[in-house]
């Protein structure tokens, strides 16, 4: 029987749920540091990407995760001009402030992680070749895991 009583809504709960299995597999058991971290680096990826290609991506995330991914999104100021790793991690590091520490590059490596696992190969090449290379070589080694 249906959790909710709409399937769209139980099988977005259920893959949002195995998303943050995957990240709490290697971040630990906290299931709210997983949701931030996730978040986190969407916002990184997505605020780094030209609006089209921000778009492309979150179109293949659980409906639950891309209302995450939309917060506060402002595709008039995108793309971020983030070169080099030191700043795309220090925007990750920003959003999770709020939580206990978290290692910024640990957080891309996992996130990219499961990215590379649930969504389409074709669509996070084009993610992957859209970053500067010193950003992609942390986040595309992941396509492969």
């Amino acid at each position: 029987m249906s959790a909710t009583g709409l399937d769209v809504f139980d099988k977005t709960l259920q893959s949002t749920n195995i998303w943050l299995d995957e990240i709490m597999d290697e971040m630990g058991p906290d299931r709210q540091i997983a949701w931030h971290v996730l978040g986190a680096v969407l916002h990184a990826f997505r605020d780094r990407l030209q609006p089209d290609l921000a778009a492309h991506l979150g179109s293949q995330l659980p409906i639950l995760v891309r209302g995450a991914y939309y917060d506060h999104y402002q595709p008039s100021k995108a793309p971020e001009k983030l070169r080099s790793l030191d700043e795309f991690l220090a925007k990750i590091k920003t959003e999770l402030e709020s939580t206990r520490p978290v290692d910024s590059k640990d957080a891309l490596r996992v996130v990219s992680k499961v990215l590379a696992h649930h969504v389409g190969e074709g669509q996070m090449l084009k993610v992957w070749e859209s970053l500067p290379r010193e950003i992609r070589s942390v986040a595309e080694a992941q396509q492969a895991a």
